[in-house]
């Protein structure tokens, strides 16, 4: 019987094809550090043909700032105090770019303990380093920015808030700050919705939850100048207008809001200060006018004076009249702000409004040259305030007459439909362009026809024209083109 022995592998065999294979360079070196051999991997590494590599030393190839401390391992290695050591250094490569290696080093010792050889293993940290300082430099702009965003926001002087898509405050501003500290005496849960003392633009109610801005701002909701009262204490309360924009990642989903809040206490107060002086002048100032003004007309329908007389009267009654409008245009304006109601229906005959206005305009038109061409053949009967209308007619005729050419036509035409009426003023006089027409009706805009001729007015007129309009469920709508005139149309509901 034969018996058969198992084969003992070879192990040298069996290392250098673990080396050889291996993706993590390795070296076989002499106790004074001199390569033996090397893998390709190491190759790889430094550059290096496993050739050039056996003329060089471990090290030949250390950055001269290792050197020290890798000599200072290799000696106590030596000397027995260790038996390996692992360490990270860096190497240069036969570009002479660096390589950062951590490195495992192991000494092999014969039987009697006498140094053999240096096994050394070497893993490529440069990659990862360099990832590393990446991550650490953007890490440090990130810090930069968010010192920078956050002397930013509080440098503003607007409440400034970012809102998470669940409603959590994600940052706010020291302006905010304090007046969160007056809605929320007690303090704020950092989140939309809380119940504090938040009032509508009035200060007649508390703000439901519905209608806090944080809460419409967190549903996606973007708006401008929603006006709010913060505070519970009337005397100390602040008026913010608010605003909301979206944020939205580059595939369009909601990812959050920004909020600004606008302290405008003080103009709101300024404006109400302004607004009881203005209505106080005005009233001040209505019963003189008044008076003058009958004055002067009897005076003008006088006869037995002079011709050149007539005319002063004349021109005297046409200031006084223009003076009498802007009063009471400054009336309403400061009624308009007030809350009180515009206009007050009542039945009235149309045609003897437009009638009686186009009478009062003739006084300044035929100063001017203007003639005006009204068709009221048949009387209009609608429910409508026909005192405020008629001040609307003034300042449509006003408006006609001053920028009609000299010796030119005012159209004023009244159509009575089933449902509604309708009332328009044309001049034949300069126009506009696309750009002033659209902010025509707009409070104290001026063209630059009133500009550029320095026509006197507050550009008052026609925005009073537009809220009567309004007041009374119309519409009032224009059309001019340069050198072609201007159009004013008003519907009324009948």
């Amino acid at each position: 019987m034969v018996v058969q022995r198992a084969r003992v592998p070879d192990t040298d065999g069996l290392w250098r094809l673990t080396m050889e294979h291996s993706p993590v360079g390795m070296a076989l070196l002499s106790p004074d550090g001199r390569f033996l051999t090397a893998n390709i991997a190491l190759c790889d590494m430094l550059g290096h043909g496993c050739d050039e590599l056996q003329r060089l030393t471990f090290q030949a190839i250390t950055h001269a700032d290792d050197r020290a401390s890798d000599a200072r391992l290799h000696a106590r290695m030596m000397a027995g105090e260790i038996d390996s050591f692992r360490t990270t250094k860096r190497y240069v490569r036969a570009d002479g770019t660096l390589l950062l290696g951590d490195v495992s080093v192991a000494l092999v010792r014969d039987e009697a303990g006498s140094p053999l050889h240096v096994i050394a293993q070497i893993v490529d940290l440069t990659e990862r380093q360099a990832f590393v300082e990446r991550l650490d430099a953007a890490e440090a702009e990130v810090a930069s920015e968010q010192a920078w965003t956050g002397a930013i926001l509080d440098t503003v002087p607007l409440g400034l808030v970012l809102l998470a898509t669940d409603g959590a405050f994600a940052a706010y501003n020291r302006v905010h700050q304090k007046f969160l500290d007056l809605a929320y005496p007690q303090g704020h849960a950092g989140r939309a919705g809380q119940d504090g003392f938040l009032y509508d633009a009035e200060q007649t109610r508390r703000l439901d939850r519905d209608e806090l801005p944080s809460v419409r701002a967190a549903a996606g909701e973007e708006f401008d100048d929603q006006l709010l009262w913060v505070g519970e204490d009337p005397l100390a309360r602040r008026a913010v207008a608010v605003s909301a924009r979206t944020v939205r990642d580059r595939s369009g989903v909601f990812t959050g809001a920004v909020l600004a809040y606008h302290d405008v206490t003080d103009l709101l107060r300024a404006r109400k200060v302004k607004d009881e002086f203005v209505a106080s002048v005005s009233h001040e100032l209505r019963t003189p006018l008044t008076a003058a003004l009958a004055y002067l007309e009897l005076l003008d329908y006088s006869s037995g004076l002079p011709d050149d007389v007539h005319q002063h009267v004349g021109a005297a009654r046409r200031n006084m009249l223009r003076l009498s409008h802007l009063v009471a245009d400054l009336l309403y304006a400061a009624r308009a702000t007030s809350g009180s109601p515009l206009v007050d229906p009542y039945r009235v005959d149309l045609a003897t409004v437009v009638s009686e206005a186009v009478e009062a305009a003739r006084v300044d038109a035929d100063g001017r040259g203007v003639s005006i061409e009204a068709d009221l053949d048949a009387p209009v009967v609608a429910v409508v305030d026909g005192l405020r209308l008629r001040q609307a007619l003034d300042n449509l005729l006003a408006n006609a007459v001053t920028y009609a050419r000299r010796d030119g036509v005012v159209r004023v035409g009244l159509v009575g439909g089933e449902h509604d009426v309708e009332i328009t003023v044309t001049d034949d006089g300069e126009g506009l362009d696309e750009t002033e027409l659209a902010q025509m009706f707009t409070q104290f805009f001026r063209g630059s026809n009133a500009r550029e001729g320095q026509v006197p007015g507050t550009g008052l007129g026609l925005s009073i024209v537009r809220r009567i309009v309004e007041a009374h469920g119309g519409e009032v709508t224009a059309t001019s083109a340069p050198g072609q005139g201007t159009s004013v149309r008003v519907v009324l509901p009948r």
